[in-house]
């Protein structure tokens, strides 16, 4: 089978479309016949030779890809909950060979079937980005019904699916945003949008109840001035696994009792719950998968430099196969 595989770090030009062998599932896997992956920036962070969080976990060569949807082919002894020809969707085993492959086995535990009516393309933009939108909203923000949410990098991956799942939630939701994506979360169903261009939230906003950072730009002042719209007693959670909360940072917190904290850090739901609230979501047509740009497999470079620019809309989906 083919796969994406990177033999040194670098750029784009590192990833080479390999003839591998096909995975062979454990007891508690799947195998998957993959139809679409999608990029994230941990993707290039990997290709690249990764940050302090995930260096250690890097052995050449090593294959990219946090996202899969496809058909289950093959199950593992132990698995009850999936039968070959079930249309499935999550991610794949991290340490592994990733997902730009044409083949995957993964544990089954961290997938779940795709919601309905929905394509191969649209699901593989969805399981990654959905596990930290629901990891921020609903787990350790504790979105609840007419509270005032804000979301930076709203336009983005994780963004775009936190907005929905806060609307979804009965929240009023802020998204700041490039006057570019206005439009575009306002279909999503966003209350107000604030241009980080020209605007400065922080004159703008009071008595926010949760912020959600997703912004794939690293600065603290950010947080800082976020901490000055929040009210008394709020959530602050945050994406960037590799910036740690400064003491700063947590006196301003303290300050007010709210709380700060990373994604992933406690209180996480399993991928199953995640996935499953997803799919709940999408089949009762109150989410919605955001796919900006479809590439073939062998363009996964000119992807990747697309996904680089940090200025996409949604998702930049690898297609591996047509759907039927």
């Amino acid at each position: 089978m083919k796969a994406i595989r990177v033999h040194e770090f670098g750029g784009p030009e590192v990833m080479k479309l390999d003839e591998v062998e096909r995975p062979v599932p454990a007891t508690d896997e799947i195998l998957i016949k993959m139809y679409a992956t999608s990029v994230n920036p941990a993707d290039y962070i990997i290709r690249q030779g990764g940050n302090e969080v995930l260096r250690s976990y890097l052995k050449l060569p090593l294959g990219l890809g946090l996202d899969a949807a496809g058909v289950v082919e093959e199950s593992g002894s132990e698995i009850i909950n999936f039968k070959k020809g079930d249309k499935v969707y999550g991610v794949p085993n991290f340490p592994g060979d990733g997902s730009y492959a044409e083949y995957i086995a993964a544990k089954a535990s961290q997938f779940s079937l795709m919601p309905h009516h929905i394509t191969f393309n649209e699901a593989g933009a969805l399981p990654s980005c959905a596990l930290i939108a629901w990891n921020g909203i609903v787990d350790l923000g504790k979105v609840q019904p007419e509270q005032r949410v804000l979301i930076h990098g709203a336009a983005g991956g994780v963004g775009n699916l936190a907005v929905q799942f806060a609307k979804a939630m009965g929240a009023y939701v802020i998204g700041t945003a490039s006057a570019y994506n206005f439009d575009f979360l306002k279909e999503l169903g966003a209350d107000e949008v604030i241009d980080y261009n020209k605007q400065h939230f922080e004159e703008l906003l009071h008595d926010i109840d949760v912020i959600f950072n997703a912004s794939p730009v690293r600065d603290n002042n950010v947080r800082l001035k976020s901490v000055n719209v929040m009210k008394e007693g709020g959530i602050f959670v945050c994406t960037h696994l590799d910036q740690p909360l400064t003491d700063d940072f947590l006196n301003a917190l303290a300050q007010k009792n709210a709380t700060g904290t990373l994604v992933g850090g406690g209180n996480v739901t399993t991928y199953t719950s995640s996935l499953s609230g997803t799919t709940q979501f999408i089949n009762e047509g109150k989410v919605k998968a955001v796919v900006s740009k479809v590439y073939p497999l062998e363009q996964v470079a000119d992807a990747h430099r697309e996904s680089e620019t940090k200025h996409v809309r949604g998702k930049i989906v690898l297609e591996i196969r047509k759907e039927n």
